[in-house]
């Protein structure tokens, strides 16, 4: 932090949040405040929890006009925290969980928070990624046939126990996988815990956060994961309902938030519960990783998450294949 004329003084820190993945800390050095994003401690697959990669898309996004935190400082040296890390400004804004915020809670807040939700997605999804910075952090061509191929072989590493719904499921995306009509940014983790608004109404997002898992791919990815794990009134609970207020009146339905997505692109989103299935699917893999790793006792501070997944994911792979349901009634 001296390096980089980051504050002076002694530090002081909190975690924010309890992000199952990577981990983010609030830093005070005298009057300013910072945050400092890491990954788990090793041993981990060395693709995984990237942290300069993840810094480097931040900064060219929010180069080309999408709202992130500011990038101050990025660490490779593993000698100083014992993994790579990255420092960003501090924003100060909302983030909605299981509370809505005063200046958000009337009816219409509600309703323009999952407006702007909707529109910053459309947004990030029209930067031109056709040539410059952008186009290399990742490869569009084949981007959905890779996802499944590459889940597919996670979960016997990641598993002890037998869930024939996962190959189920797996053989069912493999064979019916969509052409894609569009290549874009996609964020990855795109849900309303992972979007900052301003402080003030009207709503308005102010930061994208979380951006472990951004490239370069499908834009329906992301639309199919944020209406997948979206809580609406009467859905079933998952272990990624991670807002839940939103089933209360005043925000929109998944249907309404796929409506309000179609009027903004060119997009046709006939093949949506496909991505669905996909978004529901991949969950279950990750969750399934973090469950077999409290087990074995590598969580030994998680009370609460980790063994909930022992019915989550189970819940995750019902929820999946609704929607396959739902997919193969369209195209019939």
């Amino acid at each position: 932090m001296d390096t980089h004329g980051l504050g002076s003084g002694p530090l002081s820190w909190a975690r924010i949040g309890d992000g199952q993945s990577n981990i983010t800390y609030r830093i005070q050095r005298g009057r300013e405040v910072f945050v400092l994003r890491r990954g788990p401690r090793p041993p981990l697959p060395k693709s995984t929890h990237d942290m300069v990669r993840e810094a480097r898309i931040q900064q060219l996004v929010r180069r080309a006009g999408v709202p992130t935190p500011e990038i101050l400082a990025v660490c490779e040296d593993t000698t100083v925290l014992g993994v790579p890390f990255y420092i960003m400004s501090f924003l100060r804004g909302t983030i909605i969980t299981d509370r809505i915020p005063p200046n958000l809670n009337s009816i219409e807040q509600r309703e323009a928070t999952s407006v702007a939700l909707v529109d910053t997605l459309v947004d990030l999804h029209q930067l031109d990624v056709s040539s410059g910075e952008l186009a290399a952090i990742g490869r569009p061509e084949g981007y959905l046939g890779r996802q499944v191929d590459l889940f597919s072989g996670l979960w016997d590493v990641n598993t002890t126990r037998n869930l024939p719904a996962v190959e189920m499921i797996g053989s069912w995306l493999a064979r019916n996988i969509p052409d894609s009509q569009a290549a874009s940014v996609i964020h990855g983790d795109y849900r309303t815990g992972n979007v900052m608004f301003a402080v003030r109404s009207p709503a308005r997002v102010s930061a994208i956060l979380d951006w472990e898992l951004a490239t370069i791919g499908d834009p329906l990815a992301d639309l199919g994961y944020l209406t997948a794990t979206y809580a609406e009134h009467g859905s079933i609970p998952t272990p990624l309902e991670l807002t839940p207020v939103t089933r209360e009146r005043g925000y929109l339905s998944r249907s309404q938030l796929i409506t309000r997505y179609r009027e903004r692109t060119d997009l046709d989103l006939e093949s949506l519960p496909w991505y669905q299935v996909l978004a529901l699917w991949k969950a279950a893999i990750f969750s399934e990783s973090i469950y077999t790793r409290w087990l074995k006792g590598e969580r030994p501070n998680d009370t609460t998450f980790g063994p909930a997944l022992e019915i989550g994911v189970p819940q995750l792979l019902q929820g999946a294949l609704r929607f396959t349901a739902i997919n193969t009634a369209v195209s019939r």
